[in-house]
């Protein structure tokens, strides 16, 4: 067998000792707790109010596109970043850049704002 293969046999040998000592742990677990099923365990539970109803509910779009409309600002934040850690490095052409990507960041919160999707009603 050769060098490389047996990397790979290393690494299944310890794959699967990892699923062989988890699937342990949960069967050795299962075996030694308690099991005393009830109705009232079985429900759903939420914030200590009993539910009431159907579990489905519809729910209002707006929060939706209002947390993907943070996501989006978030983690172009974090493109920021790097390029504000090395600024000295990038010159002119990463400030017109930059610039460009900022414009690009500010043209959709207009845009969001116009349509009115950052009023939180």
């Amino acid at each position: 067998m050769s060098l490389f293969l047996r990397d790979y046999l290393t690494v299944v040998w310890f794959g699967l000792a990892a699923v062989l000592l988890a699937g342990l742990l949960l069967g050795v677990s299962a075996a030694i707790r308690p099991s005393r099923p009830s109705y009232d365990k079985q429900i759903a539970y939420e914030s200590g109010v009993d539910p009431v109803g159907m579990g489905w509910s519809q729910s209002q779009i707006r929060y939706y596109v209002f947390a993907l409309l943070f996501v989006i600002f978030d983690v172009e934040a974090v493109f920021i970043f790097p390029w504000a850690a090395n600024i000295e490095r990038y010159g002119v052409f990463g400030l017109v850049v930059m610039l460009a990507f900022i414009v690009l960041l500010l043209d959709g919160l207009v845009y969001a704002w116009k349509r009115g999707l950052l009023r939180w009603v």
